[in-house]
């Protein structure tokens, strides 16, 4: 049941954030009225579109673009103003493509996270596999320092067999290859829950799906986009859904109800 305390987090690889308004992303985002909002791959840099349009939303803006122009970059809108926000992890090159965004609210924290496709090739692929070594280590450092956090965002990574169209055909495919699945394994097995499913374990259920072959109709799609919760935030949750109508981009939101814990316990 929603009560006057339940809070809303969205989630969202908008793919280009120029391109996502030209969709129709504001009018879409006034009215799932989500007191959160975490965006990936913007694309842009402010001063490249009008941001006054999500601050009359009532939205606290924070950009963080990568230094390459037209590629990554993060964001993390709110309707609370945070106490404190944290633009990058300590690493120069996930910082130059803008990856990790965090906001301090008192009781929790939040995170709009990018972790790096593996797709277009080995190179990339060992960046990707240098960035789960890296955040793993990064998250146990920082997570006592802070309040219990939510870790929103495109993670590139599709953790089971439910989670992908073909998972026989795509095996050996960026993406579901068994040591990024065996990562995440390690990274949600004591700290961390994978909101979605603690809600939903139907097949199916789906957040990217490839420009190609008319996969998104035929729902041939992945799941790569996550919110996962400090295990202490568990019982604050409330519900969780993806958003398959929205489509402003090639992937689709995410949404998390919850309500904010009453007291710090780190």
């Amino acid at each position: 049941m929603e009560t006057p305390d339940t809070l809303k987090i969205l989630t969202y690889n908008v793919n280009g954030i120029r391109s996502a308004m030209n969709k129709g992303l504001v009018d879409w985002l006034r009215a799932v009225d989500a007191d959160f909002i975490c965006f990936q791959e913007i694309k842009a840099n402010p001063e490249q579109f009008d941001v006054g349009l999500f601050e009359a939303l009532g939205y606290h803006c924070h950009w963080y673009p990568a230094q390459k122009k037209g590629y990554s970059g993060t964001a993390l809108l709110s309707k609370r103003k945070p106490e404190a926000v944290s633009f990058g992890c300590g690493h120069p090159l996930f910082d130059a493509e803008g990856r990790v965004l965090r906001a301090d609210f008192g009781t929790f924290s939040i995170m709009s996270t990018y972790f790096p496709s593996g797709s277009s090739g080995d190179v990339r692929q060992d960046v990707k596999m240098q960035f789960l070594d890296f955040f793993s280590g990064y998250m146990r450092e920082l997570q006592p320092q802070i309040a219990p956090v939510f870790i929103c965002g495109d993670i590139n990574i599709c953790h089971r067999p439910i989670d992908i169209h073909d998972p026989v055909g795509n095996k050996k495919s960026s993406g579901f290859l068994p040591e990024e699945r065996a990562w995440m394994d390690v990274f949600l097995e004591k700290d961390y829950v994978d909101s979605f499913r603690l809600f939903n374990q139907e097949p199916h259920q789906y957040t990217w799906w490839s420009m190609r072959a008319n996969a998104r109709a035929n729902n041939k799609g992945w799941r790569i986009d996550y919110i996962f919760a400090n295990e202490k935030l568990k019982s604050a949750l409330k519900k969780a859904v993806i958003l398959p109508e929205a489509r402003h981009s090639d992937h689709c939101p995410m949404l998390l109800h919850f309500e904010a814990p009453k007291q710090i316990d780190r």
